[in-house]
């Protein structure tokens, strides 16, 4: 709005004011979109940034430069107001950059956006050389350098995501982890899980125990085999006893 302002008061300036009465437009989809389907809260913020700005702010500037400055300082006033504007324009990606750089991720950010952004930058600021007209020119100078900064980082962190994709795929665990459920039947419709500590003590019994048979079974040895012999000693003397004459 305020390049049409600009492009009428300075005249002769007919692509200026063709391309921002079809940017007016599309921007004014955009926000009507935003407005009928954002949350509440972010619906009342965009309301009044539209009252604030481009509304009040619009209607201020557009009455304080038509009633008090006239000839060529209006049109410088107002071709500087323009630049400030554009800068801001141009530097609100800001933070999409930064929160690129902290999370080392361009999903906010597509290179599109970008490409265009710097080829738009690129046209406007010959075409403001065309004309002479610093107003023109000036932003766009800006808006080159912050979009080849993003389409830099976007190149940059889009690689870095690729190597850390391949990485996790590849990668494989040293030592695979396990999770063991044990469960224990008691009849036939019961089922009670059993500690896994419990059950790993049992287990390393039953080893020890059929660790300790087939010692008994190479060399012969047991340590219960004295009691066994003690024991049979005792029945034979029964025996015997038994059998002694009458």
């Amino acid at each position: 709005m305020l390049w049409l302002y600009y492009a009428m008061v300075k005249g002769n300036a007919f692509l200026l004011i063709t391309t921002n009465c079809f940017g007016c437009v599309v921007e004014t989809i955009y926000i009507v979109m935003f407005i009928a389907y954002a949350p509440i809260e972010n619906r009342k913020l965009a309301l009044k940034i539209l009252f604030s700005m481009n509304i009040g702010a619009f209607t201020l500037i557009l009455l304080l430069t038509h009633f008090l400055l006239k000839g060529n300082l209006q049109v410088i006033v107002i071709g500087w107001i323009c630049v400030g504007f554009s800068v801001c324009v141009f530097a609100a990606p800001l933070s999409i950059v930064a929160h690129v750089i902290r999370t080392k991720s361009v999903e906010f950010m597509p290179f599109n956006l970008s490409f265009f952004l710097t080829i738009s930058a690129i046209m406007w600021f010959g075409y403001g050389i065309s004309l002479k007209d610093i107003f023109i020119a000036l932003p766009n100078v800006i808006g080159f350098v912050l979009g080849l900064l993003q389409m830099i980082l976007y190149m940059f962190y889009k690689n870095i995501r690729k190597i850390k994709k391949v990485a996790a795929e590849t990668a494989l665990p040293e030592s695979p982890v396990k999770n063991v459920v044990i469960i224990q039947t008691i009849g036939d419709d019961v089922l009670i899980p059993v500690e896994i500590q419990h059950y790993m003590k049992n287990n390393n019994e039953e080893i020890k125990e059929d660790a300790a048979a087939e010692v008994v079974e190479l060399h012969g040895v047991d340590h219960h085999e004295p009691k066994i012999q003690e024991k049979s000693f005792e029945i034979s003397n029964d025996i015997q006893q038994d059998e002694s004459p009458v």
